[in-house]
This record gives C-alpha cells, structure tokens and sequence, in this order.
C-alpha cells in the first residue's frame, strides 16, 4: 500500500470537514490552466447545452444550464488569473470573492444536477468540454469543503475499508465460493502471471455477483488465464466522482500496485462507466506514469474474443430488447460499437432507442449522483427523458453495460411503475455460449 499516497488522501478530506470559500477558490484557480481557461472564456451563451442537458429539460430551471453551473469557478478565475486581473481589481472592477453561501449553494448544482454526461460538450458549437470543466469544477468544491456529505463518507470508507460501501475482501471471497458452487468453475484467486487481471465495483460484487460466475464460463472457453486480486480489487472511484485527485490517486494506486504485483498483462474494467474513465483515461495523468499493462473494457474484451472466434455464441433471446449506452463508456470512452455488435450477437430482435449511441440520454445516476441522498427526486425526475428514449422502442427488456445503470435503472424503472428487466450484457453472453464439450474420461484413462 502507498502509505504516503493514503495519508495525502486522509489530509484533504479532513481538511474539507470546515468549508472554506478561499480554500476552494483557490483551487478553482489552479484548476483553470490554459485549456481550461481558454474555454472558460469562450462560451457565447447561446443555450445549446441547455437543450441538451437532462435536467434541465425537465425542470426549465435555468440554473440547470450546464455552463451556469461552472459561474463560481469563473468568477474566481476572472478575479485572479483572467487578463489584467489584478488591474481590474485595483479600479474594483473584478468579480467579487467567491463566499460559502454561494458555493452550498451551488453544490446542489455541481453535483446533484450533473452526470458528468457529455451531451452538453457534445452540442457546444465552440468545442467548450463542460462537463469536463464541471469535473474540474468539483475538484475546487471538494477541496472547500462543499461536495455532498454523502461523497465525503463514501470516499472515507474506500480509504478504509477500499471500498466504497464498505465491502472487504471476506465478502467477495464469499460470493466467488456461491459462483463456484453455481457453476462448477474454479475462480483464480491472486494467480500470478495470469494474462488477465479483472476488477469489479461493489455494485456487482453484492448485487449482480452472477457476472463473477459469467466470467469464469466465459475465459474458460476463451482459453485465457485470468485471475481477481484478493487487494485492489475495487474499481469504483469515488475521489474522481467527488472531484478529489488525491482520493482517486489513492484508489487507482491500489489496482495498479495488484496488477504491478501478479504481473499481468491486462486489466479489466468491469461494467461501470465511471471506474472504466478513471483507470483508463485519467488514471496515468493522476499517478504522473505510465501503466506498464493494458486496460481494457469487458465489453471490448468479449467483442474481440467474439470476432476472434475465441467465444462461440449458440442461439439469442428472442424478446423485443433495447441497449441502453452508458455515457461514460460511449460518448466519453469512444466504446460505442463494441457493445452493441455483443447485444446484437445475442439478440434476435435489438431495436435501438431514438437518439442512441453518443447522443442517448444518461440514466441520471452516473458522476455519483446516484450515491446523494439528496438528489433522488430530482434524479428519478430526470430519468423522464431515459423514459421516453426507451418507452420508443417497445422493449421488453433493456441491456446496459454497466453495472451502476444497471442499478439505477432498475430503481427508477420501480419508481415510474414500468414492467421491464435490466440485463447485464456480460452475463447475456455468458448464457448464450455453446455449451462446454464434456470430457471423455474413458479414453483419457486409455
């Protein structure tokens, strides 16, 4: 374990626990550099992100408009690092300081209201990356002291317990010992050498831990070794949901020190867009190396075993089904075919939603959402757009490849009274392999 890295992630979140505006200003400041203050300074205010943006489509608060949220690390960067600042500040033309009222305010809109979707970025006509400024916005907030009580607990857990609802390495070993029980399979355990590393988010482990027993099918007939780290077998991030680059360092440390350890050569991101984000786009730039291993989504994995002949699908499910694309994976991760062909591969009648793919609306939960108490009724308001997208198709079934979608799709899906099953893509491929040719003991002993 990187204990200095630990004791660094300990230090900023007790430093959070008294909101400081100056703190948090500072860091907005620091989080401006060139990039982001060259877009900062270029939105012309047009509203296309409004239109495209979830929550405020069915609220019309104005305030939902995703480049309005981004104002308090404006106003603190035009203060003090915009062109001719401090001469502004010297005749008193300069914004005013940013004040904790403010920024709790504001918290409801930096986090509760925002996915970290993309589809605002996706429509601006200036190239303006908000969601990417949102994210670099929650790193002043969560330095200040004014993410959600609810992001600073989960984040202390996983500093504790590596997890971010508490889950220790008894849990998972128990429910590997279900899957091996169900399937007949052995689940490699802390296998050295292995060719395949795979990591898994809590929400799997505890409640969709069937996926432990499909991957054991699945690389058994691949012919691939692979094997789960007993340490470092979470993937959720919550630092990177929070906006804390030294939470997520810490946690990204612990996969890369059990992949470092086992020697392997890939590592598998699980069926979690944000965990996908973090260990494979962010997770270099926070530790300043490079991996000395390949990440690889599930479902870019089982689509290349696929098209290599290595997964050998017999037969599809014959009910009307719909993908739903999660945001992080698609229209953030680029992975926008792999998982669809997979859905097709296992589908006899996949129908896609109106605007799918990088333009699909988001499930409401993702960015950490779904782990804020506070935000439930606005989240579950929010999935009316996912409603509609879905309700377009006539599924009965809706497929997703990932597991925290998967989660609050299934809650809102109750909420709103719909009769529809959530499926696992990882699991559906695992249902539909042809089955394993039985040995011939007798003429083994011959």
């Amino acid at each position: 374990m990187n204990l200095p890295a630990l004791e660094s992630a300990r230090t900023a979140l007790d430093s959070a626990k008294a909101p400081d505006a100056r703190r948090a200003a500072r860091e907005f400041v620091a989080q401006a550099g060139r990039d982001a203050a060259f877009q900062l300074e270029s939105c012309v205010h047009c509203g296309q992100c409004a239109d495209a943006c979830h929550f405020h489509l069915v609220s019309g608060d104005p305030r939902h408009t995703p480049i309005y949220k981004l104002q308090p690390m404006l106003k603190a960067y035009q203060r003090e690092a915009a062109p001719f600042a401090s001469v502004k500040k010297l005749l008193g033309l300069a914004p005013p300081e940013v004040t904790a009222e403010e920024l709790h305010e504001w918290s409801g809109l930096i986090y509760d209201s925002c996915n970290l979707c993309g589809r605002c970025t996706l429509v601006c006509p200036m190239g303006i990356d908000i969601a990417g400024l949102v994210r670099l916005a929650r790193e002043g907030m969560a330095a200040g002291g004014f993410a959600p009580a609810d992001l600073y607990k989960a984040a202390e857990r996983a500093l504790d317990t590596g997890s971010p609802i508490g889950v220790r390495w008894p849990a998972l070993k128990r429910q590997i010992e279900l899957q091996e029980e169900e399937t007949g399979l052995k689940v490699p355990i802390d296998a050295e050498g292995a060719e395949y590393m795979v990591v898994l988010t809590s929400i799997e482990i505890m409640g969709f831990s069937e996926a432990i027993g499909a991957l054991a099918r699945i690389f058994r007939q691949a012919g691939a070794s692979w094997t789960i780290p007993s340490a470092g077998f979470e993937a959720t991030n919550v630092g990177v949901q929070m906006g804390s680059r030294e939470v997520a360092a810490t946690l990204l440390s612990r996969i890369v020190d059990a992949a470092e350890r086992l020697k392997v050569k890939t590592v598998i991101s699980p069926e979690c867009g944000h965990a996908y984000s973090a260990l494979r786009w962010e997770g270099p730039n926070l530790l300043g190396r490079r991996y000395g291993f390949e990440v690889v989504q599930i479902s870019e994995l089982l689509d290349r075993f696929v098209r290599e002949g290595r997964l050998r699908l017999r037969g599809k499910d014959t009910r009307r089904l719909t993908f739903h694309d999660p945001c992080q994976l698609v229209r953030r991760g680029g992975l926008t075919e792999a998982p669809r062909r997979l859905a097709g591969a296992v589908s006899a009648n996949l129908v896609d939603m109106p605007g799918s793919g990088a333009a699909s609306f988001c499930c409401g939960g993702g960015g950490g959402v779904s782990a804020i108490h506070r935000a439930e009724a606005l989240r579950f308001a929010a999935f009316e757009k996912k409603k509609q997208q879905i309700e377009a198709t006539g599924a009965e079934a809706l497929i997703t490849a990932c597991g925290n979608c998967r989660n609050v799709l299934e809650e809102a899906i109750e909420h709103y009274g719909m009769t529809m099953p959530v499926l696992g893509l990882t699991e559906m491929v695992a249902q539909y392999l042809e089955p394993a040719q039985p040995i011939d003991t007798e003429r083994r002993a011959g």
